[in-house]
């Protein structure tokens, strides 16, 4: 090798990370990576020619809002980017309409074309608050799918056997069960196959749920003559209940584009063990980083809860900035650490009149959904007047002269009574 072509070939190198270093980053918070040999094979050739890898994440917009589940790999995929390899953000905008069988025990319901593209939007703006927009490629694939044929579609089912898909845990089980499947579900995992085709990618992402997809999505491009590419599942994060899988049909979820204080509040809630996988999951801090906050609470040196409220921080900075995250956590210091009312506290204004039950006027502001619900709060002592505790259910508010007081229900919920 001469001088000119060794020093060329040195300056390629140093365009991307040390093997190893890029290893630990991309390892963070993984499941699994199939088959990570290949994965290191293919960023010795990136580092040596110079050429990114190509990385891509195909998400189907089924609902209008992304909440924090969604976004671990989402980060993973900013991950890539910020190693220098290309990021490829795939709005399944055709897939979405057939929809996707992973982990439902029924045939999805099909989306209107109107219901997508208008999720698709909303999506996009949600993604780049993690992604950099200029640095990411963004794709849709109805750019080809739309554009098959009845003998592309045939051709490409030629691929794949009916016995494999039908190995699939979701397929098995309704099987078992005598509960239908129809056609165009197996056709699914096929069509976004030709995605990593069309895309012509080294490494595809996805949560462990979709494991299967992912490797039938590896198994076509082989079959197209593509090396085919790597197959790299996240966890499902745990919601906010520290039991179930994050949704929102579970109400264990932290929606991206609720009030910085809303989010917050949420995030201070979660047990506090499950603050380190969120930690892992939910920010850019090194597992180096993160072993050593974990021993600074063991230790006593630092509070959970103070460990927390740095999560909590951390993960709004990324969706709303660094002002909405410090008033977040002023807001949240000043209400449940502090036990003051929220400068927001709605007041309302009662007439004067006989006494009236706390349990019916904690039903009448809706603080309390009914009256057992009111009983059991009191009896739990998670309601205050003006900051002092009751606990008496059958207690009597003088509604018969002017007055001022603050109510407060459970953890949240604040009102400013004025009788006049």
């Amino acid at each position: 090798m001469t001088q000119g072509v060794k020093q060329k070939a040195e300056m390629t190198e140093h365009k991307f990370k040390p093997i190893e270093e890029q290893l630990a980053y991309i390892k963070k918070g993984v499941v699994e990576i199939i088959p990570e040999p290949e994965l290191v094979a293919k960023l010795e050739a990136s580092r040596k020619t110079g050429k990114p890898l190509r990385v891509y994440l195909g998400v189907d917009p089924t609902a209008p809002d992304l909440h924090l589940g969604h976004t671990v790999v989402l980060r993973k995929l900013k991950h890539f980017q910020n190693l220098g390899h290309t990021a490829v953000f795939l709005i399944g905008d055709f897939s979405a309409m057939i929809g996707d069988p992973t982990g439902v025990s029924e045939t999805r319901p099909p989306l209107s074309r109107e219901q997508v593209e208008a999720n698709a939007k909303t999506y996009l703006e949600q993604v780049f608050k993690i992604l950099d927009r200029n640095q990411t490629e963004v794709r849709y694939n109805s750019e080809w799918l739309s554009k098959m044929n009845a003998e592309d579609v045939v051709r490409l089912c030629s691929h794949y056997r009916l016995a494999r898909m039908l190995e699939r845990e979701d397929f098995r089980s309704r099987l078992a069960n005598n509960q239908p499947i129809s056609v165009h579900e197996l056709l699914y995992p096929l069509l976004t196959a030709r995605d990593a085709v069309e895309l012509k990618s080294d490494v595809e992402l996805g949560a462990s749920e979709q494991k299967f997809n992912l490797l039938i999505h590896r198994d076509i491009q082989r079959e197209y003559g593509l090396a085919g590419q790597v197959a790299l599942t996240m966890p499902i994060l745990v919601g906010l209940d520290g039991r179930r899988k994050m949704s929102k049909s579970l109400g264990n979820y932290v929606g991206i584009t609720e009030p910085p204080s809303e989010m917050f509040g949420k995030l201070m809630s979660i047990p506090d063990e499950l603050m380190w996988s969120y930690y892992e999951l939910l920010t850019d801090r090194t597992p180096k980083e993160i072993a050593s906050m974990q021993k600074e609470v063991s230790s006593g040196k630092l509070h959970p809860m103070d460990a927390k409220m740095r999560l909590a921080d951390e993960v709004i900075r990324d969706f709303h900035g660094q002002e909405a995250a410090r008033k977040a956590a002023e807001h949240f210091q000043r209400v449940f650490r502090e036990r003051q009312a929220p400068e927001e506290a709605p007041t309302v204004k009662l007439p004067k009149g006989p006494a009236k039950k706390l349990t019916a006027l904690l039903v009448e502001l809706k603080l309390a959904p009914s009256k057992t619900e009111a009983e059991r709060l009191i009896k739990q002592k998670a309601v205050e007047i003006d900051g002092a505790i009751v606990d008496d259910p059958r207690k009597d508010i003088d509604l018969s002269k002017p007055a001022s007081f603050l109510l407060r229900a459970g953890k949240k919920k604040f009102v400013r009574i004025v009788v006049e």
